[in-house]
């Protein structure tokens, strides 16, 4: 099956590339102190669900990092970055948060959400700030479906489109 899903790559791409940002807190056993660790994912499966309410799904492998900070938090940020931080972008798709600081690593500006307990990037074009309110088993993949609770586009720009591998495009002026 996964040969089939390569040979159509051609037909679902490109897709548009976003960070979703998302935090985990720990509290130390031995002082009771909470730990925070933020992280960013990189990711083309994204889509609008609904108008109203707005709602914004993103579907995330089982085994990424990212995916038990984001099903434990039930919260997380929509950053849809400008086309020319493309490989800002490819860092953050190519290691795991587990062991690093994507913010420290790429350089990105880490800022608080407005509205919910996370992170969110201050180079972002425009930003959505979500809630799970389901999920939904997709094979290898979760569906985290969200209520949009605050979104902002803060700046015109060119946006970062996948086409395949390391490749991606951008939209017109």
């Amino acid at each position: 099956m996964l040969i089939i899903y390569l040979n159509m790559l051609p037909i679902f791409n490109p897709r548009q590339t976003i960070l979703v940002t998302c935090r985990e807190k720990i509290a130390d056993k031995f002082t009771g102190r909470e730990h925070i660790k933020d992280n960013i994912i990189t990711l083309d499966w994204h889509m609008p669900v609904s108008f109203q309410p707005f709602l914004y799904a993103i579907a995330i492998g089982k085994k990424r990092f990212s995916h038990n900070l984001i099903k434990e938090s039930m919260v997380f940020v929509v950053n849809f970055m400008p086309y020319h931080l493309e490989e800002e972008v490819l860092d953050c798709g190519r290691h795991s948060g587990a062991h690093m600081d994507k913010f420290e690593k790429t350089g990105l500006a880490k800022e608080e959400a407005d509205r919910i307990d996370c992170p969110r990037i201050r180079q972002a074009l425009a930003i959505l700030e979500c809630e799970i309110i389901n999920s939904i088993d997709a094979g290898d993949h979760t569906v985290f479906i969200s209520k949009v609770v605050h979104s902002e586009e803060k700046e015109k720009g060119k946006r970062l489109f996948h086409t395949e591998g390391d490749e991606f495009t951008t939209t017109k002026e």
